[in-house]
């Protein structure tokens, strides 16, 4: 009898792992394909993301100059300008690309940073208990409590108008929902027996945190992180409304407000306001669609339904 040299050479820990990890990526792809919402979103959202990487090799920075404007101020649609022209004479298809590079950026980054602060407090306080516990919800509740959009226009208007105070403000300020949802999970897996039994092995809290905790609190956190980059890109876009944004740098909010100090709604220049105002609805869309998805296939409860 003869077998194979693979099936006799035995597979390390490492070899094994990976080929749990890839069956599982693969279940996964499986249950979320089934979803079409899901799959329409990740579609809206692929074409937005491969349109903000390719827009400076298809439209180019010369065409958000404002001293060489590529055509007339407000020109309505035509064959050259397909979503026709802005205030300055530039094409409002080419501000709506460039936005998105804008608007995608800080959904991200922003979302990195609420998601990775929210998780590293919600461990925290649902690991240990007394003092620390009752001061990191204090913390949190006083967060929670306080309306996100306004902590982040306070925040942008102190520490002036860049992309990377918008990014901070967002950021430090839309933490605590994850934070609530990340300690939850924590006290539902640290109360199963095999937490027990590492403690008893010798397992400090650093080994419990990262090894034990923070696997079980991940599928949590990356459906929370498509859901949290919904809502980055709309405040975002609410800052930029309001004129606390860079004013160097074209976002989609900035060039709702644009149209909003040249009259687009009172002249009926739809062209210049509703473009970008579809774009932030249909990304924000496929974040959220893309996210109830991920939870489906990561909440039993969900997918058996």
């Amino acid at each position: 009898m003869t077998t194979s040299a693979s099936a006799a050479t035995p597979r390390t820990p490492r070899q094994l792992a990976w080929t749990r990890r890839r069956r599982a990526v693969a279940k996964f792809w499986g249950d979320y394909s089934q979803n079409r919402a899901g799959l329409f979103g990740l579609a809206v959202l692929a074409l937005f993301v491969l349109a903000a990487l390719l827009v400076p090799w298809i439209v180019g920075e010369d065409a958000l100059s404002v001293t060489r404007p590529a055509g007339e101020p407000l020109q309505p649609p035509s064959g050259e300008f397909w979503l026709g022209t802005d205030r300055s004479g530039r094409s409002v298809l080419d501000l709506i690309l460039w936005g998105s590079r804008v608007s995608l950026t800080v959904g991200f980054a922003a979302t990195f940073i609420s998601i990775a602060l929210g998780s590293l407090i919600g461990i925290l306080a649902g690991h240990f208990h007394g003092w620390l516990s009752g001061l990191l919800l204090r913390i949190t509740d006083w967060f929670l409590v306080m309306p996100t959009l306004v902590l982040a226009v306070a925040l942008a208007a102190v520490l002036g108008r860049s992309l990377s105070t918008i990014i901070i403000a967002i950021g430090v300020t839309s933490w605590p929902t994850t934070a609530r949802l990340v300690r939850a999970q924590t006290l539902a897996v640290e109360a199963r027996p095999y937490i027990e039994r590492a403690r008893a092995l010798g397992g400090g809290h650093w080994h419990v945190m990262t090894r034990h905790v923070l696997p079980n609190v991940m599928p949590i956190v990356l459906a929370q992180t498509t859901l949290m980059v919904a809502g980055a890109i709309l405040t975002e876009s609410t800052v930029a409304f309001l004129g606390l944004g860079d004013p160097t740098v074209p976002s989609w909010g900035s060039t709702i407000q644009a149209a909003r100090d040249t009259g687009a709604v009172s002249s009926g220049m739809w062209w210049y306001i509703l473009p970008p105002g579809i774009a932030i609805a249909l990304v924000a869309l496929a974040f959220t669609l893309c996210g109830r998805a991920i939870e489906g296939v990561l909440n039993p409860r969900l997918r058996s339904r």
